[in-house]
């Protein structure tokens, strides 16, 4: 388990769908929600990607332009589009290495772009998603690479401004849950963000979003986009 000195913040949720545009177009219309970055480097795996941010979280879509890549796989066996990662800033991956050692969990992949060290885990080894812990550099303005240098002009929070919770869908909620909380230490996120489970088997399928609007969080509002139920609360 690691120490609890090392911090763990909800940054990212990825999904995964067969047209990028339409969408983007979905979660500008329902959410507010603007494009801050398409990262080029994503075509070395077949994809194309928008990253938007909700406050200073963020939402990503990937979408595959080629056969055989992972994305693709995980549409296949989704039957369409869905949630596909759930993405974390830590300021030390140190522990979680020792952790996921421990448990048999196998590293995806992971690379280091100028000090931002990206860490993927199997997702046959975690269940309910891909889960990834990342470490960003400080700097100002509270920086995410994979959101581009400038992603804080495209903050929107007129219809929500911030992740609040996560569902994973997984055949034995219990055994899943058990798993990640000894891997990660911890229930949920440092930043309060929650990690919610249940019975299924399509992985990710609900993300909770914190309204700026309150009378829209009151009447209980949630909409599907690609395949991913958002309720505003």
């Amino acid at each position: 388990m690691p120490e609890t000195m090392c911090t763990l913040r909800l940054r990212q949720v990825a999904l995964v769908a067969t047209e990028l545009d339409p969408v983007l177009d979905a979660l500008g219309a329902e959410l507010g929600l603007a494009v801050a970055h398409r990262d080029p480097a994503v075509a070395t795996f077949g994809l194309v990607n928008a990253v938007l941010p909700v406050g200073s979280q963020f939402l990503e879509v990937v979408s595959p332009t080629r056969e055989g890549t992972a994305a693709g796989r995980q549409l296949e066996r989704m039957g369409g589009d869905g949630g596909y990662m759930v993405i974390c800033q830590t300021d030390d991956q140190a522990p979680f290495r020792q952790g996921a050692e421990g448990l048999g969990i196998r590293t995806a992949f992971e690379f280091d772009d100028h000090g931002y060290q990206g860490w993927q885990l199997h997702p046959g080894d975690t269940g309910g998603s891909f889960l990834e812990i990342d470490v960003q550099p400080p700097g100002e303005g509270d920086p995410w690479m994979p959101a581009g240098p400038d992603w804080q002009q495209a903050v929107r929070t007129d219809v929500v401004d911030g992740i609040t919770a996560v569902e994973l869908e997984v055949p034995d909620p219990d055994a899943t849950a058990g798993r990640w909380r000894e891997l990660l230490g911890r229930d949920g996120f440092d930043d309060g963000v929650e990690l919610r489970w249940s019975t299924g088997e399509r992985g990710l399928v609900a993300v909770d979003l914190h309204a700026s609007d309150r009378a829209r969080a009151r009447a209980g509002d949630e909409t599907a986009i690609c395949g991913v139920r958002f309720r505003l609360v």
